[in-house]
This record gives C-alpha cells, structure tokens and sequence, in this order.
C-alpha cells in the first residue's frame, strides 16, 4: 500500500465514524451517545476513534466543522450575485431551511445537539458559523448600498436577527416534527410544514429590512417550486 493510498484509507474511515456519529447523536442525543454505538455503527474498534478525535466533544465539533462546511458551499451556490438583495436574502433563507427539512440528522446535530456541548459553546472559535453569517451579512449590505434594505440596522446585526429566525424555526421543527402549530387557534391549526415556513420566513426577512419607499419598486422573488401549494 502506498502513502497516498493509505493517506485515502484513514481519510475515509473518518468519514465514516463522523457519518456514524451523525446518526447516533440524532438518535439518542449528544449526552445520551456512547462512544462504543459510534464505533459499532461505523464498523471500527472503540480505540479507533481515539486515532482521529480526542474525546467525545472533539467528535462532535468535528461534525459540525465537516457538516457546515457543507452547507456554506451550498448557500453560496444557491446564491446568485446578479440577482437582487431582496431575491438574494430569499433564496438564502430557502436554502437553509430546505436542507433542515431534506437533512433532518444533519440539522438536529449543528442545531440541537451542539448546544450540549460546554466545550462548544465555551472554547470553539465556531469559524464555519461565522462564513455563514458573513454570507447573509454581505447580501444585507449589498441591499443597503443599493438603498434596498434600511441602513438603520447594521448589517452584521440584520444578519444575527434573520439568522436567529431561521435557528427557531429549524428548532421547532426538529423537535415538534408531527405535531400541529399553532394548537391554541383552531384557524391555524396544521402541521409545521418547514416549506411553508421558509416561505413566510422569507418573505418577513426581505420585507422587514426594505428601506422606506423601497418596496414599491422591489422586485418579487421567485417561490421555491410547489411551495404556494402546501
């Protein structure tokens, strides 16, 4: 076996134990996840692990960094730069919650689970997170150059605000999946549907930042297929 070759080996064997952590830290939780289940799941020895993570919470924050990764390419990909602010910020807030609702283990990890880690929380520099916020940040400013958007609101904090939308909204699916919302109110008694609400969550972000007078000559931003029907 050559260097290059085995170098291919133990990169896809980390693949595989970050792909079974995936599935057992969904399953069961962060706290709940043994170390042994990830390695069963993933068909290597319990040492093994250790070969490529230092702990438990290191795994962990290894996922994130593969799985956020991930998701800042596809963000910026659905991003067009010659599209309009307004068209730009709807497309990203799709984008995000279209893959919670096709990735749910994915986004049950970066948005529940992460949270349980004091380590994460506490030490981690978090860069990918801060990528994502700088993707959503410099279509808010592109807006407000464009005198689209409202400058009254800096954009890094316009960011934070839609962005903490989106972080709601993929919480509450995730841990409310089949249950209705809105239970107190017959009229808006219905499943959480996460393409609806991406619709709506769109829709608030692009209108709630639009420059006064701006609105009128906005132009509308093009529904995500199927999702006037749901």
């Amino acid at each position: 076996m050559t260097a290059h070759s085995a170098e291919r080996g133990a990169g896809a064997k980390r693949e595989r134990i970050l792909d079974a952590a995936e599935r057992v830290f969904a399953r069961h939780g962060f706290f709940a996840a043994k170390v042994a289940e990830i390695a069963r799941e993933a068909d290597v020895a319990d040492g093994t692990i250790y070969i490529y993570f230092k702990s438990k919470d290191d795994l962990l924050i290894s996922l994130f960094e593969s799985r956020m990764e991930r998701v800042n390419q596809l963000l910026a990909a659905a991003v067009q730069p010659t599209d309009p602010p307004q068209a730009r910020l709807a497309a990203y807030v799709r984008t995000y919650l279209a893959l919670v609702g096709e990735q749910p283990s994915v986004a049950e990890v970066l948005t529940v689970e992460l949270r349980q880690s004091s380590k994460f929380m506490k030490a981690y520099a978090n860069p990918h997170f801060a990528e994502l916020l700088r993707t959503l940040g410099s279509i808010i400013a592109d807006g407000q150059t464009a005198g689209v958007f409202d400058r009254a609101i800096p954009a890094p904090i316009a960011a934070r605000m839609v962005f903490g939308v989106l972080d709601e909204l993929a919480t509450a699916w995730l841990l409310g999946r089949g249950e209705t919302a809105g239970r107190g109110a017959r009229s808006s008694a219905r499943k959480f549907d996460i393409v609806r609400a991406a619709e709506w969550a769109a829709t608030m972000a692009t209108r709630g930042l639009m420059a006064p007078g701006a609105a009128a000559h906005a132009a509308p931003a093009s529904p995500l297929p199927g999702a006037s029907g749901r």
